[in-house]
């Protein structure tokens, strides 16, 4: 860039390194070194953490399933402070799903301390389908045991902010509100139309044949339709 002299030059100094070098240099300030997740990213002593009790009916589990989800707080006391999953256990008396909840709860994990985008889990959990066929859960359909574990998972991202919860429309709620109204009264309907099926009115559902026809015989469940039972 020129510039034009318009005046008369009276005097002129040479400016030297060290008047350079002396000089003040303006501070940068360093863009804040945010925390994330990561698989080597070491377990914390202590994490906060939720419990989810889930009840099923009893032909896909006898007895009750606790998910508990752990959380480790990144950037904490900031304004980037978030929350995100760091493990999932769960826990039942029932030894029946033992083997696949144990290998579940180590994939979700490490899926979780892996960082990035955890929330595709719930549409991929929500996917499976139970051969057996699925079954109702406080009005809602659920196609197999594993998908309901995503629908916990979905709620609990809900609840730290990684997930959006969305809002029904009038017309859906009304909807849903119309379908619970209608299941309700065919529901009264059945229950007061007596059916003799020719088994004890306690029997539960049987896995094999579907019939309710399972009674504790001996001190052991067995299937007065097809003759199943659990001790062999």
């Amino acid at each position: 860039m020129t510039r034009k002299i318009e005046s008369k030059i009276v005097a002129y100094k040479v400016k030297s390194k060290d008047a350079v070098q002396a000089a003040p240099v303006a501070p940068v300030e360093e863009a804040p070194q945010l925390e994330t997740m990561h698989e080597e990213m070491p377990r914390p002593e202590i994490l906060l953490g939720t419990t989810y009790k889930l009840k099923t009916p009893e032909h896909v589990s006898e007895h009750s399933l606790f998910i508990t989800i752990n959380d480790v707080v990144l950037n904490e006391g900031t304004d980037h402070e978030v929350r995100r999953p760091f493990e999932i256990f769960i826990n039942s008396k029932s030894l029946e799903h033992y083997q696949w909840i144990v290998a579940l709860t180590r994939i979700i994990s490490a899926v979780f301390r892996k960082g990035g985008d955890c929330t595709f889990l719930v549409e991929e959990l929500r996917s499976v389908f139970d051969p057996k066929g699925g079954y109702w859960n406080k009005g809602k359909y659920v196609p197999s045991l594993i998908a309901e574990i995503g629908n916990v998972i979905e709620q609990h991202l809900m609840e730290i902010g990684m997930l959006n919860n969305p809002e029904m429309d009038k017309h859906q709620k009304a909807f849903l509100e119309a379908k619970r109204a209608e299941n309700a009264v065919k529901e009264e309907k059945k229950e007061e139309e007596p059916v003799n099926t020719g088994f004890p009115p306690s029997a539960t559902l049987c896995y094999k044949c579907h019939n309710k026809a399972v009674i504790v015989k001996d001190g052991c469940q067995t299937c007065l339709n097809c003759g199943d039972s659990k001790c062999g």
